[in-house]
């Protein structure tokens, strides 16, 4: 069995491939303070619940947007299932022609996401991950990785709102009945998430505009589900894209 290790910001999501389906998978807050020893422990506790064990797993890959947990995770691989693990960077083969000025400045998520969608889905295309920070990555036609847009993620927009405005409570990021809010909460929720797909909309019609009226949008992470449903300009969602990136650029890199 594969392995898959997605390390952000915010949460750290696992992931099991046997062959190539994607089996059991687990997402929970990214925490820099935890050892080596309480990350392994812990992923030996995940294959337990599903019947499996460290002699299971046969391979492991790595993408990390946290420098100190990258180390982390990686000695947790070595020591607790003795193997080597895949750590994506720009020098992985990835399948990508990738055209950004410097790939070594490039987020590793960035690249899987970018592989995975276009092994999936074809280019031209443009990767939308709602993660900590929102992320626009543009695939030509060809399959090359041209760049892209960063903007700041709902999470990280709505907490800075809430601690520079007293007055304004924290509300849980949902629908609201209409765009105008009649009532301080839902006008808050108007703003985040119809904001969001404003913006959503706003980078895809500029994207669209560079790569040609073919470009498939394909949305991933947690919040993807959400925003999809309030806008008709994304053609896939797909929850687990960089987990299938990750075992796409394994498979790449081990043959």
């Amino acid at each position: 069995m594969l392995f898959v290790i997605d390390i952000g910001n915010t949460n750290i999501t696992l992931g099991l491939f046997d062959g190539d389906g994607l089996g059991s998978r687990w997402r929970f807050a990214a925490e820099d303070e935890k050892t080596s020893d309480e990350y392994g422990l812990l992923m030996l506790s995940l294959f337990r619940k599903v019947g499996l064990s460290a002699s299971d797993i046969h391979g492991t890959a790595i993408s990390s947007v946290v420098p100190p947990l990258t180390g982390v995770f990686t000695n947790a691989c070595r020591k607790y299932l003795q193997n080597e693990p895949l750590v994506v960077n720009g020098a992985c083969n990835t399948g990508v022609t990738i055209r950004y000025e410097d790939a070594f400045q490039l987020g590793a998520d960035r690249i899987v996401d970018v592989a995975a969608a276009l092994k999936l889905y074809g280019g031209p295309a443009c990767v939308v991950d709602f993660g900590t920070a929102t992320t626009f990555d543009a695939v030509s036609e060809k399959g090359e990785y041209l760049g892209g847009a960063i903007a700041p993620g709902i999470g990280i927009a709505s907490d800075a709102l809430f601690q520079r405005a007293a007055k304004l409570p924290k509300v849980e990021l949902q629908r609201p009945p209409a765009a105008i809010g009649r009532n301080t909460a839902h006008a808050l929720q108007s703003g985040m998430l119809f904001g969001y797909v404003g913006l959503v909309e706003g980078l895809v019609e500029r994207f669209r505009a560079e790569l040609g009226p073919e470009m498939k949008v394909i949305a991933t992470g947690g919040l993807a589900e959400l925003i999809s449903k309030e806008t008709e300009v994304i053609s896939v969602v797909a929850p687990w894209l960089t987990l299938e990136g990750l075992k796409i650029i394994h498979d790449l890199n081990t043959v």
